[in-house]
């Protein structure tokens, strides 16, 4: 075998030094407050059994998609999948693409051109930067959920076409931008605004539509971005937009146009987990539930200082410095509690901090007694 390049040994090695290397592990049967499996569909037995029965009754019986959308890999149901998915998110239309990074990589480095500008928001996910970083387009960050630094850099750039970018819940902080100021701002000055809905998706709405269209705000955003990966448990995305958008991306999003579509399976999956969050509210109300529980039993234990503020799925707890933070979530992992650390350069440093994510599945009971640990820990830490 080949010897590993020295340059590349070097990185790896400071990546150790710094108390920073990833590793992969495997799935565990500790307490979850790490998936983003927010509704628990991803271990849904009624979701599974569903699309199986639903692939034999219309004779999907194919393992691939044989090739790229535009060769021989689209078939019916991607079809029937994305009119679903327009119409439940009160869209013209909508475009599956293999995943919520494929999605950004195609949206931003084909739609924004040479002379146009991109204002995004500084917190935006790494998909969203590498594909901005595909385009002809100049870029420019904002402070984070800071409309007054935006305007400041729209009325820098007059008679320019702008492309506003935000999430809608931000996948580190789990905070959400004022979207209806948002909105006002980007149709006074005409710009293109659009949201990353990630870890809105199931959420968000009386259906788990998103934050966009729980203020009603979807006519007024130029491209939403819905990742399935997350609350809707599978795999895949969706850029809903108007016809032209969709037609624009079918013919000049590379991430869309050189890869092999989704297999039957994978886009009936997404099919029969919409479904369920169109007739199933359950879980989505016990999910918002255990985040007021959460955030009630945090403010309880004094812990209110220590998290950025959410009302979302996802609490973070800034405990900065990588042996820190990655200390504590060993002991709770050791108590049977799966909470993750996250280092720097993933956030950056000083802002290192346990993410744990809220689920319907979690009871008040974990939700108390992780909270409970955490904050012995710090303690302890401190102490």
């Amino acid at each position: 075998m080949k010897r590993f390049p020295p340059s590349l040994s070097a990185k790896l090695e400071t990546r150790k030094q710094n108390n920073a290397l990833r590793q992969l592990s495997l799935s565990s049967k500790m307490f979850d407050f790490s998936s983003n499996d927010y509704l628990g569909l991803s271990k849904s037995e009624t979701v599974f059994k569903e699309t199986h029965q639903y692939l034999i009754d219309n004779n999907f019986i194919q393992n691939g998609a044989t090739g790229s959308r535009l060769l021989s890999g689209n078939h019916k149901l991607y079809q029937e999948t994305e009119d679903f998915i327009a119409n439940f998110h009160q869209s013209e239309t909508a475009l599956i693409f293999n995943s919520g990074y494929d999605a950004n990589v195609g949206f931003f480095g084909s739609v924004p051109q040479k002379g146009d500008l991109i204002l995004y928001d500084e917190l935006c996910h790494a998909s969203i930067r590498d594909g901005i970083q595909l385009s002809n387009a100049k870029a420019y960050k904002f402070n984070h959920n800071d409309f007054e630094d935006l305007e400041k850099l729209i009325l820098r750039n007059p008679d320019t076409i702008i492309y506003i970018v935000t999430e809608s819940v931000f996948s580190m902080d789990g905070d959400c931008p004022n979207l209806e100021e948002l909105v006002s701002l980007s149709d006074k000055h005409h710009s293109y605004l659009v949201v990353d809905e990630a870890h809105a998706l199931g959420v968000f709405g009386s259906k788990g539509e998103g934050f966009v269209q729980m203020l009603g705000l979807q006519d007024h955003v130029f491209a939403r971005i819905m990742t399935f990966g997350k609350g809707l448990g599978c795999h895949g995305a969706a850029i809903l937009g108007s016809v032209d958008l969709k037609d624009y991306l079918v013919n000049f999003a590379r991430s869309f146009i050189y890869t092999t579509g989704l297999s039957p399976h994978a886009v009936a999956t997404i099919l029969i987990a919409y479904q369920h969050l169109e007739t199933d509210s359950d879980s989505i109300l016990k999910l918002r539930e255990n985040i007021v529980h959460f955030n009630q039993e945090k403010n309880m234990m004094s812990l209110k200082p220590l998290f950025v503020r959410s009302k979302s799925a996802i609490q973070s707890a800034i405990i900065p410095g990588n042996e820190k933070v990655k200390t504590i979530a060993n002991q709770l992992q050791e108590k049977g509690f799966d909470v993750k650390a996250i280092l720097s350069p993933t956030v950056p440093e000083g802002q290192e901090r346990l993410r744990l994510c809220l689920h319907s599945y979690n009871s008040p009971e974990e939700i108390a007694e992780v909270l409970r640990l955490l904050s012995t820990f710090v303690f302890m830490a401190r102490g």
